[in-house]
């Protein structure tokens, strides 16, 4: 998928910030989905999620599903 995301489209964690080490993502609502990047690298690619694909991770990771990595 190539689209063009606007820059406030992305959201990152309220959990992120200093002393984080700078391991966050920022996640952007889609059409259909959910777009996935690394904040530290926002010109590096991004990880497109369908609406149900991204239903069953963040489920999976509410449950606390050690089978999701």
């Amino acid at each position: 998928m190539n689209q063009v995301i606007p820059a406030n489209a992305w959201k990152k964690s309220k959990r992120s910030g200093a002393g984080s080490g700078g391991d966050c993502v920022e996640v952007a609502k889609l059409q259909g989905g959910r777009a996935v990047r690394d904040s530290a690298n926002p010109n590096g690619p991004a990880l497109y999620f369908t609406d149900s694909e991204w239903a069953a991770f963040t489920g999976g990771v509410q449950d606390g599903d050690d089978n999701l990595l």
